[in-house]
């Protein structure tokens, strides 16, 4: 094959394949973090203002900040389709600005891309209805029985509207592989890397601590577009970068060699995971070589509002709009910060079992 002729094929096959997102970065001088959303479009508003991102227009105001959500913002929730396409608009204009929204795969995002709607609410299915939905309801029923054994009476098809309400035929063909938001979240990755910190959904767990960043991002991606994959794939995997909750749960002791493996596998100093929830504050574990971003933001968890910034060395939370020096000392320490979120806090505050249980556990007590 002649040379120019291959060149012409090999660029041609690069234009057709989906878009990949960088994965690495480097001298960023602002990162804003922030985990779990499930649809709740109000607590998110006061989060993004609260980090000073957007304006009270949804106007982009972050300039070179890179804003990380952590994956989730679907299920639920009334709102993930407004929340989506926030986002979609804010990578835009935070590129112009120099900056970078990174939109993380979390496993809920997974789900609605593969059809697990179990957490679904019915306001995000008829977030998708229009004025076409009737006849996209009939067209999807009929496929729906012929795969079924082409027969269906009253009673039956009855149930079945029940199960396939209007919309829900517009959700799966934009949530799907090949739809609006499918694409759209299939283009993004499950975990990257900046400066020295490591973000990701759930966590790594030990099955995947030596997988390099790249490759774990193209295989759930892969794995979203091509559903033969995933059964035994990384995406479905409870160790995998969507699903694992081990950095967030398991005894610190007992991990530390793990989280000493991953830190050395990604070139980090810090993991900064979502997926499962604090009792209401950004927390950080492993002296601070973990922190968890999920301090239970949707309203269905306690509306709690918070985030994590990096700046250079220096990492604080945005607790409540309040700022609080990220603590490296699991004890007295990591007492004294959680207090001071606790007293920001509707009262009463739900930090404050987690505040006894370390208080006995380091044996110290912090004054109010």
């Amino acid at each position: 094959m002649p040379a120019r002729l291959a060149s012409l094929l090999l660029a041609l096959a690069l234009c057709a394949a989906p878009s990949v997102a960088e994965d690495v970065w480097t001298d960023v001088e602002r990162i804003v973090a922030m985990g779990d959303i499930e649809g709740d479009w109000d607590k998110l508003i006061s989060v993004l203002r609260a980090a000073e991102v957007i304006d009270a227009d949804l106007n982009w105001t972050g300039g070179k900040t890179h804003l990380v959500q952590t994956g989730d913002r679907v299920d639920r929730g009334k709102y993930s389709r407004k929340i989506m396409d926030l986002f979609r608009r804010l990578e835009k204009d935070a590129k112009r600005a120099g900056g970078y929204v990174h939109s993380l795969i979390g496993n809920h995002e997974a789900m609605n891309v593969y059809g697990d709607l179990r957490y679904t609410s019915k306001e995000e299915i008829e977030a998708f209805r229009d004025k076409d939905s009737e006849k996209a309801r009939e067209r999807f029923l009929r496929q729906e029985i012929e795969r079924t054994g082409g027969r269906c009476d009253e009673p039956c098809r009855k149930q079945l509207e029940a199960k396939f309400p209007l919309g829900y035929a517009e959700h799966r063909q934009a949530l799907g592989p090949d739809g609006e938001y499918g694409r759209w979240i299939t283009e993004q990755n499950a975990a990257v890397k900046i400066n020295d910190t490591l973000f990701v959904h759930g966590g790594i767990g030990p099955k995947f601590a030596t997988e390099k960043l790249r490759r774990m991002n193209d295989r759930v991606r892969a794995e979203l577009r091509d559903f033969s994959r995933l059964q035994g794939g990384i995406s479905m995997d409870p160790e995998g970068p969507l699903w694992y909750r081990g950095l967030a749960r398991e005894d610190e002791r007992a991990l530390s060699g793990h989280v000493d493996k991953l830190l050395k596998n990604f070139g980090v100093r810090r993991i900064v995971i979502g997926h499962t929830p604090t009792d209401g504050a950004v927390l950080p574990r492993f002296a601070g070589q973990v922190v968890i971003v999920d301090v239970g933001l949707p309203e269905h968890y306690g509306g709690r509002l918070a985030c994590l910034v990096v700046e250079g060395e220096h990492a604080y939370a945005i607790h409540r709009g309040v700022k609080l020096d990220i603590p490296t000392d699991p004890g007295a320490g990591l007492v004294e910060y959680l207090r001071r979120c606790a007293r920001v806090d509707p009262q009463p505050s739900p930090l404050m079992s987690l505040i006894r249980r370390l208080e006995g556990r380091a044996g110290v007590m912090v004054r109010d």
